[in-house]
């Protein structure tokens, strides 16, 4: 008992903190590096609006709460997820998860999009005629570490590396999340809490052959010489997010559960999020079906062009291995709608 209060007067400090860290966050509406980190991944989770930070467990929490990597059921998690995003942008998500004994859970992640060639254009040929193509690279892998500190509390976090490549400039980065989740809030059974704190980390900013100019002689016999331009750095998109949800049971072989979450962002408008799911067991056969939706209550209506979600969940547990299969689709303005399919293996 004495070890759960140390525990939770730790947590309660770490939200005061995080709190006082949303306050201090610059509240400029503008641009920000490596936007692809706020890009969301799975199904689960996705489908239920993204509101799930106090729930998300396993291999899938290392994008929304790495705490929830600690509360991982079985030995060793992986799961692949493609998403169709917006201008036919296509986001690839491959994690795998393991549980090391007493020492904890170590978790690996890369986010890859894929955007396509794009006809280059010069000031020289500012048309493109000359057929020449390039395709950006942008990609982000991940290092996660989390565990249960008791049987209420889990806490975890992520390191990650963002690599961006436009023809011929490229940024590198660095980024850090940190998560905490309470089960059992105030000794409610099914009562969860969760904390994060995502994509802190120093400003990015682009270098390389691609921003060399020619440079113009205005007097004199001078050979021809390059400059070169300086790129702005930018702020990466962190965000503090906060979030509860509750999962009960409506019978035997059925359990439900609703979330919602609040997101500050430095660079952006406050979001909140909302969903829940209602799941059905038969035998060794899962059933779920998830809805939820975002909304920016500051924003203007075209602003937000992200509506609601909804999708289905498949799970099957054979001897020594959990199969899943999650589908989510989120409503778009302007663009085709967003598809997810997740697949994961538990072993």
């Amino acid at each position: 008992m004495k070890n759960k209060m140390i525990y939770a007067t730790l947590f309660c400090v770490a939200m005061v903190l995080t709190f006082n860290t949303a306050e201090a966050q610059n509240r400029r509406i503008g641009t920000a590096s490596a936007s692809e980190l706020l890009i969301p991944v799975g199904g689960r989770d996705l489908a239920m609006g993204g509101s799930s930070l106090a729930s998300s467990y396993g291999v899938e929490a290392i994008y929304w709460n790495p705490a929830g990597i600690g509360r991982l059921k079985r030995d060793a998690e992986t799961m692949f997820s493609q998403m169709t995003y917006i201008a036919d942008i296509d986001v690839s998500y491959g994690a795998v998860v393991g549980r090391f004994s007493n020492f904890g859970v170590v978790g690996f992640s890369i986010k890859a999009l894929n955007i396509g060639d794009i006809p280059l254009t010069t000031s020289e040929d500012p048309d493109g005629e000359g057929g020449k193509l390039f395709s950006p690279t942008y990609m982000t892998l991940g290092l996660s570490y989390g565990r249960e500190l008791t049987d209420a509390i889990a806490a975890g976090f992520t390191i990650k590396v963002v690599s961006e490549t436009i023809d011929r400039v490229a940024s590198t980065g660095y980024a850090f999340d940190f998560g905490i989740q309470y089960h059992g809030l105030v000794g409610v059974s099914g009562l969860q809490l969760g904390v994060a704190v995502k994509n802190i980390g120093p400003q990015m900013k682009f270098d390389g052959s691609g921003l060399l100019r020619e440079a113009i002689a205005t007097g004199g016999v001078r050979p021809q010489q390059q400059y070169k331009s300086e790129a702005a750095s930018f702020e990466l998109p962190s965000v503090v997010e906060i979030g509860l949800g509750y999962q009960g049971t409506a019978a035997e072989n059925m359990v439900w559960s609703v979330n919602s979450s609040f997101t500050n962002n430095n660079l952006y408008l406050d979001e909140y999020r909302f969903g829940g799911e209602v799941g059905v067991t038969m035998e060794a056969l899962r059933l779920f079906a998830r809805g939820g939706f975002e909304t920016v209550p500051q924003a203007e209506t075209a602003d937000n062009i992200f509506g609601g979600t909804f999708g289905v969940g498949l799970g099957y547990a054979a001897t020594g291995i959990d199969i899943s299969v999650d589908y989510a689709y989120r409503s778009v303005q302007y663009f085709d709608a967003n598809n997810v399919i997740s697949f994961k293996l538990g072993f």
